[in-house]
């Protein structure tokens, strides 16, 4: 079973460094290290190293780049070298096929990076697109590997190999010598602290590992990721929403630009949906009784079933924290159960993000 999967080019400095590895969407990755509780706090407090290099990075470049982008991308991107827009992929129902973030390199060249459990089906989506388009669509996953850095220390470590690199503005990209190769600085991040992640050579981000680790960084792995990415309340691709759930669906209407200039893959549906309104939306809860939820488990409201969750976790900041779809119009405060292993346990439902941290 191990043999088939993929493993990434900092496979063996994370098993080094004491990482257990997984089966994540085909990829062996570290699920923790230490702890997931003290990666967590790592992070929160200080400083933490992701390898995300199972991420994909797919190049649109041509005449028609930007307008080949606002056509598969719901959001309205922006054409301006160095900013990044994030924004879904959806469907022509309007089902979500991945969730992007979408750097402009120059006016005719974008680096648009993708979800690993996606990365070849968005990548055939975007071939099928660009059939009418000036621009050439480009799959260059394999010559990148990646980390994400995250925490509020970690700017300041990493002045030491970069000393620009706090005046990055947050979703914005740059390429930078690191260790003298050519690489991608950008500053996003997953887990709701200020960070980046640095695209480049295998050889040089598996140095780039190394040196963090020795410079204050904590190795973190799968589970405290999660953790940390549902308290900050970001969806997570393939669980938190697929081709079955719309951005609406999901609760990230915000995302959909109706008024853009350039139409887009699934507008008519998705303005057919926001003017007659969602069902069930993806909603957080919080467990008020003793237990903890795993994703799959279903909800109650009144004796009644009412959805099912998508996410579930523990939290060492809010103790059990989970999300899922559950009706419209279900309000923070609202009274609810999750089932766990045949127990109904109380909860109920709270504003997203559970975490909101100022960065």
């Amino acid at each position: 079973m191990e043999n088939s999967l993929k493993k990434t080019a900092l496979y063996d400095v994370c098993l080094k460094a004491g990482g257990k590895m997984v089966d994540f969407h085909g990829w062996l990755l570290p699920v923790q290290y230490e702890s997931i509780i003290a990666e967590h706090n790592a992070v929160r407090q200080a400083a933490g190293v992701f390898d995300v290099s199972h991420m994909g990075q797919v190049f649109f470049e041509g005449p028609d780049a930007y307008k080949f982008l606002q056509t598969v991308g719901t959001n309205n991107f922006k054409n301006i070298p160095a900013k990044g827009t994030y924004s879904h992929v959806v469907n022509e129902q309007g089902g979500v096929i991945d969730d992007v973030i979408a750097f402009c390199l120059a006016a005719d060249k974008f680096l648009v990076v993708v979800n690993s459990a996606t990365r070849f089906k968005d990548f055939e989506w975007f071939k099928l697109q660009a059939k009418n388009f000036n621009v050439k669509v480009t799959d260059s996953s394999d010559d990148y590997s990646m980390v994400a850095l995250q925490g509020p220390k970690s700017l300041d470590i990493l002045e030491a190999l970069d000393k620009d690199i706090k005046s990055l503005p947050r979703f914005n990209i740059k390429s930078a010598k690191i260790f003298g190769a050519d690489c991608y600085i950008t500053r996003t991040g997953y887990t709701g602290e200020d960070g980046v992640e640095i695209m480049g050579p295998a050889q040089t981000v598996i140095k780039l590992f190394e040196w963090s680790v020795a410079n204050g960084f904590k190795p973190c792995g799968l589970g405290a990721r999660d953790v940390l990415r549902l308290e900050a309340g970001y969806l997570l691709s393939g669980s938190d929403m697929d081709e079955s759930k719309t951005p609406f669906e999901a609760s990230c209407g915000w995302v959909v630009k109706f008024n853009k200039a350039e139409d887009f893959i699934g507008k008519k549906a998705l303005l057919a949906q926001k003017e007659r309104g969602v069902e069930k939306k993806w909603t957080g809860f919080v467990l008020t009784g003793a237990g903890i939820a795993r994703e799959g488990c279903k909800i109650f409201k009144d004796g009644k079933e009412i959805g099912v969750l998508t996410s579930a976790t523990y939290s060492p900041l809010f103790k059990c924290i989970c999300a899922g779809y559950a009706p419209a119009d279900m309000k923070e405060g609202d009274e609810a159960e999750i089932e766990v292993r045949g127990r109904k346990i109380a909860a109920k439902a709270v504003k997203m993000p559970f975490y909101k941290n100022k960065v």
